[in-house]
């Protein structure tokens, strides 16, 4: 994997003051624009075989999560839930409201939805307060969260969220001469 990562961190641009003052966004798109094959054999690599094969679903967060939920959900032929910011499904809806580190947002899964096992998606683990804020939709719509899978982990900016998680690379393993290819 350790090839892998310097692989995948060459293809990830870094962001300083975006989308304020003081936070460092990592731009995923040069990596989906080349390299989708070993991201989603990544994504899979970090998640443990038992978890793949317990799940029904994967729990895809707005936006960039979207993205890789997809590839896993494809490639593993699993279902695929959208929570989406609020506004963006048609009613009816279940939603929770929550904090980030830049603001407070709302997220939303459509209501009609059976309960199942889940793993949740997303693209980038900072404060912690979107994945605890899925988790809580998810467990009063009565799904069952076997972890999250999240592509990169900022470790410095948050504890123990209470439930498993998978990463696939960590900020603090950034190799120093990764550039975007």
């Amino acid at each position: 994997m350790k090839n892998l990562s310097a692989v995948l961190w060459s293809h990830i641009r870094t962001v300083q003051d975006f989308p304020k003052p003081g936070i460092c966004f990592y731009d995923l798109t040069p990596l989906f624009m080349s390299n989708i094959g070993p991201l989603a054999d990544a994504l899979i690599e970090s998640i443990p075989e038992e978890q793949l094969a317990e799940v029904e679903s994967f729990v895809a967060v707005e936006a960039r999560g979207f993205v890789l939920a997809s590839l896993l959900a494809q490639r593993l032929n699993k279902g695929l839930l959208l929570v989406r910011k609020a506004g963006k499904l048609p009613p009816p809806v279940v939603g929770v409201g929550y904090s980030l580190e830049y603001g407070v947002d709302r997220l939303e899964i459509a209501a009609n939805i059976q309960p199942q096992k889940v793993i949740i998606v997303d693209d980038v683990l900072a404060t912690g307060g979107t994945l605890k804020a899925v988790k809580q939709l998810m467990d009063k719509c009565q799904h069952q969260v076997l972890g999250a899978s999240i592509f990169l982990d900022l470790p410095t900016l948050h504890q123990d969220l209470g439930f498993k998680v998978w990463t696939v690379l960590e900020e603090n393993s950034k190799p120093l001469h990764a550039a975007v290819a």
